[in-house]
């Protein structure tokens, strides 16, 4: 495109934390850094938040582009592609040179620099398009009321626009599945039966996706797809229901789908969703426990999460790594307790449970550069984690190693995420079309009658 067609995107803070080289996404256009941005950038690098490493590595990205290059080019902006014609710019801007020209916001804080300079920038530009890229919501409502004629959100990394679009793993066809059949092809494989229908039955069928209808009998999973049909592995739901890992048995249907998913060998990787108190840690316990201690099929359990700042708010943890992270692994113990809690001594059956099924607590923080082999590992409280940050541990896994994603994406505690950019909803788009993945929806709260109530009704 010519120099009138690109446009000008103003990158607050947050999209660099959020994506260091989200610059990059713009390459074709024109891309503005202000001054405060590199500033907050600063003051970020160095701390002990989360975000601190992404903010060092948006600024080593944007050193690689502007180490060689004079003062005068870096304010004008120096091209994305030398190589290719009007190729697009990235540029710093000095935001505290516009207080002068522009007052509609007179104090020096960030994001007032920040909004000044876009106001100086589609003054100085119009009638091309500036366009204010911020995921902060509140500074998008304020630069709509300052006169910022075009704001968006960083959407490159969305794959949905509405969590409710995110697919739950299973589908649920209206009345019997089998009166919508003209044509299949059935054979047995060993204990397995499996059908081959034609595609046009399914309306976006996708590998280990769980097919249920509103009979109490039939359920069935996607074994595999081609351009004219789809194979299914016909379950039943009676059988689903009839699963067991550890003593546990499935209080639902959809309970009875993730079990499925993570006692079969052939899935490497189960994701589970759903509300709070529908079952998600137990039953993944329950399934590690089982195929560790009783079938032998992993050597240990690695259980590991996110762990937020503490260092601020009850000091530094005395202990080992494991012991410092019981605090955050406390649902794991709880779960631990439930399943043995009428056994003649709970605390000696968790002690011989722990130390048989080799149980380890572990931070995501000491994860980067371990191979994982041979292991069950469960990824506790999934929604506060970014894409790259679930990526870390996902990589980890080697050889004989299954995982368990879990996680509630009402209960998202980073400032930096929402629900449709948080790295669970990002792994459950990328991998539903993996054949060696699984993702379930647990529908329904099971915990208790006061936990269901306060999650349909708070």
């Amino acid at each position: 495109m010519d120099d009138a067609e690109r446009k000008l995107f103003v990158l607050d803070t947050n999209i660099l934390l959020h994506e260091p080289l989200a610059f990059f996404s713009f390459q074709e256009h024109d891309v503005v850094i202000p001054m405060t941005v590199l500033e907050e950038l600063d003051r970020i690098k160095d701390s002990k938040r989360d975000v601190s490493r992404d903010a060092r590595v948006a600024i080593r990205a944007l050193e690689d582009i502007f180490h060689d290059a004079p003062p005068e080019q870096i304010s004008a902006g120096i091209p994305f592609n030398d190589k290719v014609a009007h190729s697009g710019t990235i540029a710093i801007f000095a935001d505290y040179e516009v207080k002068q020209t522009v007052h509609a916001f007179s104090d020096k804080a960030g994001d007032n620099r920040i909004l000044n300079s876009v106001l100086f920038l589609q003054q100085k530009h119009a009638p091309r398009s500036v366009v204010l890229v911020t995921k902060d919501i509140n500074m998008r409502l304020r630069a709509k009321g300052a006169g910022v004629l075009y704001v968006d959100d960083y959407r490159t990394d969305q794959l949905i626009d509405d969590v409710a679009l995110l697919t739950k793993g299973f589908h649920r066809y209206q009345g019997d599945f089998w009166e919508n059949v003209a044509e299949c092809q059935s054979e047995n494989k060993g204990r397995s039966t499996l059908h081959t229908l034609p595609k046009n039955l399914f309306e976006t069928p996708f590998v280990n996706q769980y097919l249920l209808d509103e009979g109490n009998d039939f359920a069935a999973r996607i074994q595999s797809i081609d351009d004219e049909s789809v194979t299914i592995k016909d379950i039943s739901q009676e059988r689903l229901m009839h699963r067991q890992a550890w003593g546990v048995n499935p209080k639902n249907i959809y309970q009875g789908m993730a079990l499925d998913a993570m006692l079969d060998p052939r899935i490497d990787l189960v994701i589970l969703t759903g509300p709070a108190g529908c079952g998600k840690t137990i039953l993944a316990m329950a399934a590690a426990l089982e195929q560790v201690i009783e079938k032998g099929m992993y050597d240990k359990i690695i259980v590991t999460r996110n762990t937020p700042e503490i260092a601020e708010s009850i000091g530094f943890l005395p202990g080992t790594e494991e012991e410092k992270m019981i605090p955050w692994l406390a649902a794991v113990t709880d779960t631990m307790e439930a399943l043995h809690k009428h056994d003649v001594c709970t605390d000696g059956s968790m002690k011989y449970i722990f130390d048989k099924a080799n149980i380890q607590f572990k931070s995501i923080n000491f994860m980067r550069g371990r191979s994982i082999q041979n292991a069950f590992v469960l990824l506790d409280e999934c929604q506060n984690l970014t894409a790259s940050q679930i990526k870390t541990i996902i990589t980890r896994c080697g050889e004989g190693t299954k995982i368990v994603c879990s996680g509630n994406l009402a209960q998202i505690d980073s400032n930096y995420l929402s629900p449709v950019t948080s790295g669970l909803t990002y792994i459950v788009e990328r991998f539903k079309n993996f054949e060696g993945s699984a993702n379930i929806y647990l529908n329904g709260v099971v915990r208790s009658r006061l936990a269901e109530f306060a999650e349909e009704n708070l």
